[in-house]
């Protein structure tokens, strides 16, 4: 039985370029740009310089503390270390490797004997030593996520709701790759040791249910597909908690701290490569749509893969294009430029052209109370955007600003078009410069005092 969360709204799903286009292999860039920080996390340490031969699933960044290995997507000579454009805004530094077309694969690359024997603990590093994160978009790494939640879990949920408008990619993934997104969350029932994994996936999608139900007869995996009505932000793991279990997430807490786990369909596949493969992530299935797309395309690409490629293969951009988001368009970030390359994150490259452009120059805020309404955290949006506006950082955090997850519903909902969601991130920056402050503060103070007492003695 499915279940309903507070708030949401029903944007047209937009999903109609793609959604029957398969998966198409991108053409090999001449060049790939592979980000250090393609994780939550510290970004990882280059492990390689210019004028080294790298292959393909070679480790080239390593992490220290929270994060996930690098893996060379494409087998050639790293051009350059060096900082360059990021998705995520300025420059991050990056392996820049020449492709030499040869797609050889490295010695590294290891399948285990029998997948099927290993132990929980081996499935684990396979998947910490392939660079498995979050890849609809968190980037959380994955390994972290199930060795936290062993003991804890009892209901593990695959996030298919897809929720965005525009993207596809997952929709597509369930059906072109389904037995492989099946092994993987035979896996995840094995890690955790639940007797079934849990497909949360919107109606709008009904032939991947079909084709799901299918491949789970046939294999008897211990797999359930749960049908959820389309809303968003379904796909939020705290709402896709609550759509499925009916149990909420409490404020401030994780998915685990109710005994649930949210993977990705993108996800579950890497992990069912790195287990019965031994293959890193280092490919990426991107939707680019948009109504500044020539021709819409779903394409799979190798990590690093410029922007720019992405839409040459799409038949370019108009010329009326005004506007490149990352991601989806409720939650996406827009770009200044199309030199960014793609991360294991990207779920989409989206383009606006023409009269889609809606926003207002100078919004005024009505009262009128429908971002609250929105709200799927219970927040209240028009107060939000006040105290960041003023900078109220107290307040601010009355108001519990950090649970806000961005989703973009108040803005959406809002009939002055504010611009609420740019204004709660930089709240948030606002309140975590405040807590870093507080904590010199208090640190310089503690050192003071212990050279005071120093001194006396």
């Amino acid at each position: 039985m499915a279940y309903a969360f507070f708030g949401g709204v029903h944007p047209h799903d937009m999903k109609a370029a793609t959604n029957a286009k398969a998966i198409q292999q991108l053409p090999p860039p001449a060049e790939v740009v592979i980000p250090m920080s393609m994780h939550f996390g510290a970004p990882c340490t280059p492990l390689v310089k210019v004028g080294d031969e790298v292959k393909v699933g070679q480790k080239i960044g390593e992490f220290r503390g929270l994060g996930a290995p690098i893996h060379a997507s494409v087998s050639g000579k790293v051009k350059a270390v060096e900082p360059r454009p990021y998705s995520m805004g300025g420059n991050m530094m990056a392996v820049v490797i020449e492709n030499d077309f040869q797609d050889t694969l490295s010695e590294e690359v290891q399948a285990p004997a029998d997948p099927d024997a290993l132990s929980v603990e081996e499935m684990i590093e396979a998947v910490k030593n392939a660079g498995i994160v979050g890849m609809g978009g968190a980037t959380f790494p994955t390994h972290v996520k199930i060795s936290g939640g062993i003991g804890k879990v009892d209901t593990v949920i695959i996030n298919g709701a897809e929720c965005e408008p525009y993207i596809t990619g997952d929709h597509r993934t369930l059906l072109e790759r389904t037995e492989e997104f099946i092994g993987g969350c035979k896996y995840l029932a094995k890690m955790f040791g639940v007797d079934k994994v849990v497909i949360g996936i919107e109606v709008n999608k009904q032939d991947a249910i079909n084709k799901l139900n299918e491949t789970i007869a046939k294999t008897q995996a211990p797999v359930a597909v749960e049908p959820l009505r389309c809303r968003y932000p379904q796909g939020g793991e705290k709402q896709l908690c609550q759509a499925v279990t009916g149990k909420q997430v409490p404020p401030g807490a994780l998915p685990a701290n109710i005994g649930c786990a949210v993977f990705n369909v993108n996800t579950t596949c890497a992990i069912y490569r790195a287990i019965a493969k031994g293959m890193p992530v280092v490919s990426k299935v991107v939707t680019v749509s948009g109504s500044g797309v020539i021709e819409p395309k779903n394409l799979e690409c190798p990590i690093g893969t410029p922007v720019s490629c992405l839409f040459d293969e799409c038949g370019g951009l108009k010329d009326n294009t005004y506007k490149i988001i990352a991601g989806g368009p409720m939650m996406g970030m827009a770009q200044y430029t199309c030199d960014i390359p793609v991360g294991k994150g990207t779920g989409s490259m989206l383009a606006f052209a023409d009269k889609e452009e809606q926003t207002v120059a100078n919004p005024q805020c009505i009262r009128c109370g429908k971002c609250v309404a929105a709200c799927p955290m219970h927040l209240e949006p028009l107060f939000m955007y006040q105290y960041a506006e003023k900078g109220m950082v107290d307040e601010l955090n009355e108001a519990h600003i950090m649970d806000c997850m961005e989703c973009g519903a108040c803005a959406y909902a809002c009939p002055a078009r504010m611009h609420l969601t740019h204004m709660f991130k930089t709240g948030k920056q606002l309140v975590k410069d405040k807590m870093a402050a507080d904590k010199a503060a208090a640190e310089a103070k503690k050192a003071a005092e212990e050279k005071k007492e120093a001194v006396a003695k």
